[in-house]
C-alpha cells in the first residue's frame, strides 16, 4: 500500500531502485566470498604440499558442490523466492569458507579443505541462480540492459577479495583468521541486503504457465541448451583464471604470492571494467556482436599469457583475458531469462551446464599442468573459445512472451 498523496509509480520505482542496489550488493558479496578464498589457493597449496594435479582434484570439490546444487536451484528459487534462497546459499557458502580456512591453515587437513570448497560451491551456486533471477526481474522492469553491471559488481567483490588476499599474504595473516573474517563480513552483509529485495510479482498467467510446465522442459529446448554451451565455454575461460592464474604466475613466471594475487586482481579488475562498459555496448551493438568481440580479446589475452616471455607481457595478457571473459556469463543469464514466465527454470539449466566447466576444468588443467606446466596447460582454453564463436547466435533476444513457445 502507498500512503495517500504519494504517486504510486514513483513509490514503485523507488522500491525497484532499492532492489537494484540490494541485488548489486549480493553480487559484490558473492564475488568477495569466492575470490577471498581463491586468492589464497597458492598458500593452501604450499601449506598442504600439493602438486598441481592433486590441487586440481581438490578444487574439483568446489565445482562438484555447485554442479550438484544447481539443477534444483530453479525449483528452490520458485519455492522460497530469491531473497530466502540467497540467504540460505550465503549461510552454506560462508560455513564452507571457514572450514576450508581451518583445513588449509590451522589443522592442515586436505579433506577439510575439500569439504569447505564443496560447501562453498553448493552455497554460492544456489545463491548465484537466485540473484540472477532477481536481477533479470529488475532488468526487465527497468527496461534497459543492467545484468552486466550486476556481474561487474561481482567482479568488484572479486577485486576486493583478491586485494584482501594479497594483503593477507604480505602480512602473513594465518589462513584461518583471514577466511573467517571474510565469511563473517559476507554473511552479515547478505542478511542485511536481502531485506531490500522487492521481487516483481508475477502475473497470474505467468504463475499458471509455470505450474503447467514439466519441470525438465527447459532441458529439451535447443536455444536454452546452446546458451548453456556458450556459458560453459565462458565459465571455463573465467574459471581457469580464477583457479590457475595466480599459480601460473608463481610457477611459470617466478613471482611471489603477493605479486600473483595482484595479477589475479588485474584480471578481475578488467572483467569489472568491461562489464560496466558492456551495458552500453550491448544496448548499442547487440549481444552477438559484443560477445564475438569479447571472444577475440580472450583469445589474444590467453595467447599472450601462455606464450609471453616476461612478467609484463603475462600481466597484459591477464588483463586482455579479463576483458574477454567478462560478458559471456551475464549475457547468457539475461538470454536465458528473456521470457519471465520460465526464467527460473531456464537460468537453472544454463547455470547447471555452465558450472560443468568448473567441474571438468580444474582436474583437466591440473593433469595437463603436471605434464606440460601450468602456463602451457592453459592453452586448452583456446579451443573452447572457437566453440563459443559457433553458438553465440543463440543469445539473440527472444520475441515477446506472447509469441514464445512454452
Amino acid at each position: 500500500m502507498t500512503a495517500p498523496g504519494i504517486d504510486q509509480s514513483a513509490a514503485e520505482r523507488a522500491a525497484l531502485l532499492r532492489s537494484r542496489n540490494a541485488v548489486a550488493a549480493v553480487f559484490v558479496l558473492n564475488g568477495l566470498a569466492y575470490a577471498g578464498l581463491l586468492a589464497r589457493i597458492p598458500a593452501i597449496r604450499d601449506e598442504l604440499g600439493l602438486t598441481a594435479g592433486q590441487l586440481g582434484f581438490v578444487l574439483l570439490a568446489g565445482s562438484a558442490g555447485a554442479v550438484l546444487a544447481l539443477p534444483s536451484a530453479g525449483a528452490v528459487v520458485a519455492r522460497l523466492a530469491p531473497a530466502r534462497t540467497v540467504r540460505l546459499g550465503a549461510v552454506v557458502a560462508c560455513a564452507g569458507i571457514v572450514v576450508a580456512g581451518l583445513g588449509g591453515g590451522l589443522l592442515g587437513n586436505v579433506v577439510l579443505v575439500a569439504v569447505g570448497l564443496f560447501a562453498l560451491g553448493a552455497g554460492s551456486g544456489t545463491w548465484d541462480v537466485a540473484m540472477n533471477v532477481e536481477g533479470a526481474d529488475v532488468e526487465r522492469s527497468l527496461g534497459w540492459t543492467i545484468m552486466p553491471r550486476f556481474h561487474a559488481a561481482w567482479s568488484l567483490g572479486s577485486v576486493a577479495g583478491a586485494g584482501a588476499g594479497a594483503l593477507a599474504a604480505r602480512l602473513a595473516i594465518p589462513l584461518e583468521i583471514h577466511l573467517a573474517a571474510i565469511a563473517i563480513v559476507v554473511l552479515v552483509s547478505v542478511l542485511v541486503s536481502v531485506r531490500f529485495f522487492t521481487p516483481v510479482a508475477p502475473p497470474a498467467t505467468r504463475r499458471a504457465d509455470a505450474r503447467r510446465r514439466p519441470p525438465l522442459a527447459a532441458w529439451r529446448e535447443r536455444r536454452t541448451l546452446l546458451i548453456g554451451v556458450m556459458v560453459l565455454s565462458a565459465a571455463l575461460v573465467e574459471g581457469a583464471a580464477n583457479d590457475w592464474l595466480a599459480l601460473a604466475l608463481v610457477d611459470g613466471y617466478g613471482t611471489n604470492h603477493s605479486v600473483a594475487a595482484i595479477g589475479f586482481g588485474m584480471f578481475v579488475t578488467a572483467m569489472m571494467v568491461a562489464r560496466l562498459v558492456g551495458t552500453w555496448l550491448l544496448d548499442r551493438f547487440g549481444r552477438v556482436v559484443v560477445l564475438r568481440t569479447c571472444i577475440a580479446f580472450a583469445i589474444a589475452g590467453v595467447a599472450a599469457f601462455v606464450l609471453g616471455d616476461s612478467l609484463p607481457v603475462a600481466l597484459v595478457g591477464a588483463t586482455l583475458w579479463g576483458f574477454g571473459a567478462s560478458l559471456g556469463f551475464p549475457v547468457g543469464m539475461s538470454a536465458a531469462a528473456d521470457d519471465e514466465r520460465f526464467a527460473a527454470q531456464r537460468v537453472s539449466v544454463v547455470a547447471s551446464i555452465g558450472y560443468l566447466a568448473f567441474l571438468a576444468g580444474p582436474p583437466l588443467i591440473g593433469v595437463l599442468a603436471d605434464s606440460l606446466g601450468i602456463r602451457q596447460a592453459l592453452s586448452v582454453l583456446l579451443a573452447t573459445m572457437v566453440l563459443s564463436l559457433a553458438v553465440t547466435g543463440a543469445a539473440r533476444p527472444l520475441p515477446s512472451p506472447a509469441t514464445t513457445p512454452g
